[in-house]
């Protein structure tokens, strides 16, 4: 145990564990919304973050960059982020939405057993990790630099990059959107209605089908984001990065309490901060052992999470 070296790079790795966290709480954002109105654990939500990832990757190969490209210039690298987020969101929000289609309607259209949705979302996101395996040959992908990791200014001495601050910036924009959706939006009272009570929003002329399709697409358009802000963060891209992302985000969601978005949030930068902690001070091998070790101390004194209530009335 090292507490001389928590305490000497306290703040280095708060900024990171922050930084860090909104990328789990985009994510986890779109586990939240699929719970909290189908009672479903959405395990191929990994890897509509890895879809999203691997647009922009594309994008911006298709834009003539390579690995080795360093974008300069504010209107530049404006351009290049900005394309390939809209790249990154619409490709996760196709791709949640197919997953939807063609996974779990069948599913529901017939009533099945919850057993048969977990063993099918753990067989789709099986076979979508695995197509991006076999396309990039099991390689990693390296990315052009769009945003420098450089410090940008200091906060009592220590150092925070743009990268840094455009994580967690965006993170919170878009919880604030989705929440505002959520809330205040007539469609979103429909979310509301149909997370409530399916059968009497139904009878109230709330569509299910369209409801339960928007939420997959609003959840895809947070983890594309999600994406694209870790392909600027970390510069490597590999097919199986989703795997331990999303369980990381999955348990960010239920640590804040599933079905809640506040509760995801919460939990997302909770995690982050509390794993970068866990790394300065047992050593980086316990950052995912701390990480989960967490969640399940936690969960024995608080079964629903920070935020979250009981599993029969969680929310979104």
């Amino acid at each position: 145990m090292d507490v001389n070296g928590l305490l000497s790079n306290f703040g280095e790795l708060t900024t990171t564990g922050l930084t860090q966290g909104a990328i789990y709480a985009l994510v986890a954002l779109g586990y939240t919304l699929v719970y909290g109105v189908l009672r479903l654990i959405n395990f191929a939500h990994s890897e509509v973050f890895i879809a999203g990832a691997f647009a922009a990757l594309w994008t911006w190969g298709a834009l003539g960059l390579t690995q080795d490209s360093v974008v300069s210039g504010v209107g530049q690298i404006v351009f290049y982020f900005l394309i390939a987020m809209v790249a990154a969101a619409l490709a996760s929000a196709a791709t949640a939405t197919l997953v939807e289609r063609v996974a779990y309607r069948p599913l529901r259209k017939r009533n099945a057993p919850p057993l048969a949705f977990l063993i099918t979302a753990i067989g789709a996101s099986i076979v979508m990790a695995e197509a991006f395996g076999i396309y990039t040959r099991r390689l990693p992908q390296g990315l052009p630099t769009i945003v420098s990791n450089e410090p940008w200014f200091t906060i009592a001495g220590v150092p925070v990059s743009i990268v840094q601050v455009l994580t967690v910036v965006a993170a919170l924009g878009m919880m604030i959107g989705l929440d505002f959706f959520i809330n205040r939006s007539r469609m979103g009272r429909g979310v509301r209605a149909v997370a409530q009570d399916p059968n009497t929003a139904a009878l109230m002329g709330v569509n299910k089908d369209r409801i339960i399709m928007i939420i997959f697409v609003m959840g895809g358009l947070m983890a594309g984001v999600a994406g694209l802000l870790y392909n600027v963060r970390i510069g490597v891209l590999t097919y199986s990065v989703g795997f331990l992302l999303g369980l990381k985000a999955f348990t960010a969601a239920v640590l804040g309490g599933i079905g809640n978005l506040r509760g995801a949030l919460l939990g997302g930068f909770l995690l982050g901060v509390v794993e970068n902690y866990a790394s300065g001070l047992f050593g980086t091998q316990w950052k995912d052992f701390v990480a989960f070790a967490v969640l399940v101390v936690l969960l024995m004194f608080r079964p629903t999470g920070l935020l979250g209530e009981s599993l029969g009335r969680a929310r979104v």
